[in-house]
């Protein structure tokens, strides 16, 4: 593991990463919540780094829902950086509670995994489950940060006040590969509410997300809606799209999709919670 060097983070960014390294020194290990995504990969790591080998454990599931590449980007890390890594299978598309994808689907599926998470103590006694929401994370609605609550899950990115650019900036100070990764929220997020989240859905999106990253599109998403699919690339990207939009469109088609539309607004994360109430994002389940 990298030896930390002081003076190499700015005063603010250093103080940030003096309050982690107390933050996991005061505890004996950790089960961390896994997914490839740059808040748990800096998570993991440092838990890694304060508590040492046999007291950080990554835990990851290989569901529908998540990307393979990013399944395989994840196993790759804890390889590199000599991080435990153990792989399990949750069945949230078992569960009608997500998978007829009411809005707070969220919810059912971060329940699933931080349940069997909390199950693992019995091995791991004293450690705790940790999961990489970030400060920037208690903005937005976020079901399953009631999930975490209530399976207490603890966010040392929350408790130490890391908004997403300083946790980049911290992930590119120890040189983690994936530190400009950008987010790749689940495939279930692609699938407007209360339309049923099944495998073959899943498929598709990944599919169709694979051609456009072939494509030299790097930050995308692909809105499933049933008989169609719609193309979100960043908005600096859309005049490239549209040159090339007839081969990409018929490239998509063969994943599944009747008709397949560009997005011309671009790429805006988040954007199928546009339609819920401020009612509903303020609930707290």
């Amino acid at each position: 593991m990298n030896k930390l060097m002081p003076n190499d983070l700015n005063p603010s960014l250093q103080e940030k990463l003096n309050l982690l390294e107390a933050w996991f020194g005061k505890r004996k290990g950790s089960i961390v919540a896994f997914s490839g995504g740059i808040d748990s990969t800096l998570v993991l790591y440092l838990a890694r780094k304060f508590q040492g080998y046999d007291n950080a454990i990554g835990v990851i599931s290989n569901s529908e829902s998540l990307k393979k590449k990013d399944f395989y980007l994840a196993k790759s890390f804890c390889e590199e950086f000599d991080i435990q890594l153990n792989i399990i299978k949750t069945n949230e598309l078992s569960d009608s509670r997500y998978n007829q994808n009411p809005v707070n689907r969220c919810f059912y599926c971060k329940d699933h995994l931080f349940h069997d998470l909390q199950e693992m103590k019995k091995e791991y006694p004293g450690f705790e489950v940790l999961s990489g929401t970030n400060y920037d994370d208690l903005g937005d609605y976020r079901p399953g940060i009631d999930a975490a609550k209530k399976n207490l899950v603890l966010s040392p990115l929350v408790d130490c006040k890391l908004t997403k650019n300083e946790l980049r900036e911290i992930a590119k100070y120890f040189k983690l590969p994936n530190w400009d990764k950008p987010a790749s929220p689940c495939l279930s997020s692609r699938i407007p509410y209360n339309q049923a989240v099944t495998g073959e859905k899943l498929g598709q999106i990944e599919a169709a997300e694979d051609i456009l990253n072939s494509y030299g599109f790097k930050d995308v998403r692909v809105r499933h809606y049933g008989t169609y699919g719609k193309i979100e690339v960043k908005k600096d990207d859309l005049e490239k799209l549209q040159s090339i939009k007839d081969s990409v469109i018929s490239n998509i088609k063969k994943v599944g999709f009747e008709r397949v539309v560009i997005d011309q607004e671009g790429l805006v994360s988040g954007k199928m919670n546009r339609v819920l109430s401020s009612a509903v994002k303020s609930k707290k389940l």
